[in-house]
C-alpha cells in the first residue's frame, strides 16, 4: 500500500468510528507486523486526547507510537537509539504543532480544560464530524508519518 493510500485509510478508519489514534496506527500496522485488530487495541487508549481527557491529541499520539515502532530502542544501554527516537518525536511534534497550532486536544477542539471530562464517547453523527477538526488531525498525523517514513527509508547517496 502506498503512502497516499495509508493516509486515506487513516481518515477512512476515523470516519468509520475508530478514534484518532487508532486510525493513524492501524493505517500503518502491517508495516510493523501487526494486524489491524492488534493496532486498534494497542492505540485505543490514546483517543480523545488520551482516554478522552483532552490532553495530547490522539492522532499525534498515534504518530508517536509509530515512531516508537520504527525507531524505539530495545537495548536499555543504547542511548543513541533512545536519543534518535526522541529527536524524531520532537520533530514530528513541532511540525504537527506548526500546522495545527497545538498538540493539545482541548485546544484543537476549542474546549477549555474546565469543561466536564467524561469517559463516554460522543455519538458519531454528521454533526459530530462537521464540527470536529479530528479528521484533519488524523490526516495531518498520517501525512507527517508518511513523510518521515519516506525520509527514513530514502536510498542513501542519491
Amino acid at each position: 500500500m502506498d503512502y497516499e493510500k495509508r493516509i486515506e485509510r487513516a481518515v477512512e478508519l476515523f470516519n468509520s468510528g475508530f478514534n484518532c489514534s487508532q486510525s493513524v496506527v492501524a493505517a500503518f500496522a502491517d508495516m510493523y507486523g501487526f494486524t489491524e485488530e492488534q493496532a486498534l487495541r494497542m492505540s485505543a487508549s490514546f483517543g480523545g486526547g488520551i482516554g478522552r481527557m483532552r490532553e495530547t491529541c490522539g492522532a499525534a499520539c498515534g504518530m508517536f507510537l509509530l515512531a516508537g515502532l520504527e525507531l524505539g530502542m530495545t537495548d536499555p544501554k543504547d542511548s543513541a537509539a533512545k536519543a534518535r527516537n526522541y529527536q524524531v518525536v520532537q520533530e514530528l511534534a513541532a511540525k504537527f504543532k506548526e500546522q495545527n497550532g497545538s498538540l493539545k486536544c482541548a485546544d484543537l477542539l476549542g474546549q477549555l480544560k474546565e469543561k466536564q471530562i467524561t469517559h463516554l464517547p460522543e455519538e458519531r453523527t454528521a454533526a459530530y464530524y462537521a464540527k470536529r477538526p479530528c479528521p484533519r488531525m488524523v490526516e495531518c498525523a498520517a501525512r507527517l508519518w508518511a513523510e518521515k517514513m519516506k525520509e527514513l527509508h530514502a536510498p542513501v547517496g542519491l
